[in-house]
C-alpha cells in the first residue's frame, strides 16, 4: 500500500479499535456536514423570506432546541469531536505516508475549520439573538438585531458547511485507502 509503515506493525486490536473509530468518526462528521449543508441551503433561505420579528423567533426556537442539548444532536456534535480526536491518535502511530496526512488534515480541518468558527462566532451570535425579547423590541431594535446576525451567521456556517465537507471527503478516501 501506498501509505505502508516499515515500522513494525501496530497490534491488531488497537487497529481494530482504530478502523471502528474511524468510521464513527466519518459517519458523526458526515452528519455534521449535512446538518450545517442543511441549514445552508433550506433552514436559512426559508427563514430569510420571514419578517423581522418572525426570523428572529424563529431562530430562537430552532436555536433553543440546540441550547437544551437535545440528546441525539449532542451524540452527533460532540460524538464527531470525541470519535474524530480518537481515531487521530489511535491512527497517528499507524499510518505514514498519505494516510497520516489524511486522518492528521481532516482532524485540523474540522477543529480549526468547523468547531473552532462555531464557538467563536456562530455560537456567541446566537446567544446574542437569544436575548432579544422580540415582543418588547420595536421594528428598528429587530430589523438591527437581523442585520447584525443574519449575514455573518450565514457567512460563517457556509465557511463551516465547506471545512465540514472537505473533513468528511478526507475521512472516506482515507477509509477506502485502508
Amino acid at each position: 500500500m501506498w501509505f505502508a509503515s516499515s515500522r513494525p506493525p501496530i497490534p491488531e486490536r488497537i487497529m481494530d479499535l482504530f478502523s471502528v473509530t474511524l468510521i464513527v468518526a466519518t459517519f458523526l462528521c458526515a452528519l455534521v456536514a449535512g446538518f450545517l449543508f442543511a441549514f445552508a441551503v433550506v433552514a436559512m433561505p426559508g427563514l430569510a423570506r420571514l419578517e423581522d420579528a418572525a426570523f428572529i423567533r424563529a431562530f430562537q426556537h430552532i436555536d433553543g432546541v440546540i441550547q437544551q442539548n437535545q440528546p441525539l444532536f449532542m451524540l452527533v456534535w460532540v460524538g464527531s469531536v470525541v470519535s474524530l480526536i480518537a481515531a487521530a491518535a489511535l491512527g497517528i502511530g499507524g499510518l505514514t505516508g498519505a494516510g497520516r496526512v489524511f486522518l492528521l488534515a481532516a482532524a485540523l480541518v474540522y477543529l480549526f475549520g468547523v468547531q473552532l468558527p462555531t464557538l467563536a462566532v456562530n455560537v456567541p451570535l446566537n446567544n446574542r439573538l437569544q436575548r432579544l425579547d422580540t415582543e418588547a423590541a420595536d421594528a428598528a431594535a429587530l430589523r438591527e438585531a437581523r442585520r447584525s446576525f443574519e449575514s455573518r451567521w450565514n457567512r460563517w456556517n457556509v465557511f463551516r458547511t465547506v471545512f465540514s465537507s472537505l473533513t468528511a471527503l478526507l475521512l472516506i478516501v482515507l477509509l477506502f485507502t485502508l
